[in-house]
């Protein structure tokens, strides 16, 4: 009797409109003679061989030809894994007996000898090797308790996406075998992702620019989907594939595609996939700036709101399922970085930031790694969570309106005292064009706009719009120069005297818990490298009401004890 294995062979190849190019004669699994691939047998006409014999084949089903590796794999594992992935059992196990390269591919358990083939293993990133730690998890029990422990799982049973006899997902969940009908022989299209938004339910993930973005490589640089063996033509085409990898990802945890975690996202915003108003990896080679590549595996998902070790990464900010181009009005979270946990106001952590000032809280709100303050001050704060704080004697309005009436004639429309502004209105790029947020600034402390700070001696900074240009952007020049509607002596002290503003107004504002309304309103907290104490030694302004006041102090060469405004 011929061998039952010769017999499918014949039948294969004699009939092949009747098994068209879904039969595994036209696929890669062939590595008989006839097979289309480069790796293949040299003389051996049988299909089936391969993987499977009738009699006197291995213990594990389906009447297996091989042997399989004993040893022991590396699994992958992370931080944000619910599931338990186990050592490859079921049909993964078989699947790596030729995919991690530890067993000759001619080498069957019926045959005296092996197959000689023109190659003796897999070669690229199909040989998986025994370390599976950069590869999606296999043999874990996919279940609704899964699902439900998980949040962003789907539960099964599933449309496409099979599980094994015993409910676990495994290497013939996604890969059919004996047909390829999508490339890789998947058992749903890549296109959209929608083989992986079989399993995976991201929140978010329906709205965002990710999903929906048309945008196309411009071929400048490398392809953000040379990783991909049959990249579509644009991000939403591509979706998941943007930014992970289900094989050999380089960045193990969460299968990244590359390891450094910001070059996920800057092979796209370098300008060759986002428009140049997303060119983010430009902002990030100016002086200032939050420097992404200084830190490499530190960010974890899962960590603490208030950040304990000091690092940022682009998903510290963004959340890259969810962020999309919606906008929002101060303080609220813009599109950009919806979806991101955050720090309140009463400096409790929140899964989900309503308010854009609560995710800088996380870096900006007394960590113990922060620096000190840039400039020395009477009163020393580094803590912008209680310098922002709407009860404070004075403050930027970032979390909430001064209402102030008095200051509205100073400000430059649209601001009025009821005027709410993001973080963002002063710590931005230099240029207006460029994109939103703190990326990157030519300007010292990451401002948007010139700010000089610079004293030396009794020499200061002569006046000029672009001097103070920051503050000017909001704040009347000619009035503040001119005392109109304010402090009459603003010219004779940033004029004449070339003091900068910073001298004696703390941009940030002055916690309740250090100042008083009487002494620090105005944001008034003196530098204390260029303003001391009086001949009596006192150190401070006394607030006499609307538009009057009092100094207590020695600046610019002259002895205030008081002198009075």
């Amino acid at each position: 009797m011929k061998n039952i294995t010769t017999l499918i062979s014949i039948i294969l190849v004699s009939f092949p409109t009747l098994v068209n190019s879904q039969s595994i004669v036209t696929t890669k699994h062939n590595l008989s003679v006839s097979g289309l691939g480069a790796i293949k047998a040299t003389t051996e006409n049988e299909i089936c061989i391969f993987c499977h014999t009738p009699h006197n084949s291995t213990p594990k089903a389906p009447l297996w030809n091989r042997n399989v590796n004993g040893g022991t794999y590396t699994l992958y594992n992370s931080s944000t894994l619910n599931a338990l992935p186990g050592q490859p059992d079921g049909s993964s196990i078989l699947c790596l007996s030729c995919h991690d390269g530890t067993i000759a591919l001619g080498d069957v358990v019926s045959r005296a000898t092996p197959i000689t083939m023109s190659s003796l293993k897999i070669t690229g990133k199909s040989n998986l090797t025994t370390d599976l730690s950069n590869d999606h998890p296999i043999s874990f029990a996919y279940n609704a308790a899964l699902a439900a422990s998980d949040g962003q799982l789907k539960t099964p049973p599933l449309s496409v996406v099979s599980l094994d006899k015993n409910s676990k997902m495994q290497c013939t969940s996604c890969h059919d075998p004996h047909k390829e009908t999508n490339p890789k022989f998947l058992v749903a299209s890549t296109q959209f992702s929608a083989l992986c938004l079989q399993c995976h339910n991201k929140t978010y993930w329906g709205s965002s620019t990710h999903k929906t973005s048309t945008k196309t490589w411009n071929n400048a640089g490398t392809s953000p989907w040379a990783h991909v063996t049959a990249p579509y033509a644009n991000v939403t085409q591509n979706a998941c594939a943007n930014c992970h990898d289900p094989h050999n990802a380089n960045g193990k945890a969460r299968l990244l595609k590359y390891l450094p975690e910001e070059n996920n996202c800057l092979d796209c915003h370098n300008g060759n996939v986002a428009t140049s108003t997303k060119n983010i990896q430009a902002q990030f080679a100016k002086t200032y700036k939050h420097n992404v590549a200084g830190y490499t595996g530190t960010h974890d998902p899962i960590e603490a709101n208030a950040v304990t070790t000091k690092h940022v990464e682009c998903a510290d900010c963004h959340n890259p399922h969810a962020s999309n181009a919606t906008t929002a009005v101060a303080p609220f979270v813009n599109g950009t970085s919806i979806g991101v946990k955050g720090i309140n106001q009463a400096g409790n952590a929140v899964a989900v930031a309503t308010n854009a000032y609560e995710i800088c809280y996380k870096c900006h709100a007394g960590n113990s790694w922060a620096p000190a303050p840039a400039l020395p001050r009477q009163i020393v704060q580094n803590n912008v969570r209680l310098e922002f704080a709407t009860t404070n004697p004075s403050y930027h309005p970032v979390v909430g309106a001064r209402n102030d009436a008095e200051i509205t004639p100073n400000l430059v429309s649209p601001n009025t005292a009821s005027t709410i502004m993001y973080c963002t209105a002063c710590h931005a790029s230099n240029n207006s064009a460029d994109p939103k947020g703190p990326h990157g600034s030519t300007n010292q402390y990451l401002l948007k706009l010139n700010y000089s700070t610079a004293y030396t001696g009794t020499t200061g900074i002569t006046e000029s719009a672009t001097a103070y240009a920051l503050c000017y952007s909001c704040h009347n020049r000619t009035n503040i120069i001119g005392g109109s509607n304010t402090f009459r002596e603003h010219n004779k002290h940033i004029v004449g005297e070339r003091a900068p503003c910073s001298i004696c107004h703390d941009p940030h504002g002055v916690s309740s818990t250090q100042g008083s309304l009487s002494r620090n309103g105005r944001l008034i907290n003196f530098r204390t490298d260029k303003v001391t104490p009086d001949s009596g030694g006192r150190l401070y302004w006394q607030d006499d009401g609307a538009r009057r006041g009092r100094c207590y102090l020695t600046c610019h060469g002259k002895n205030h004890s008081p002198l009075t405004y």
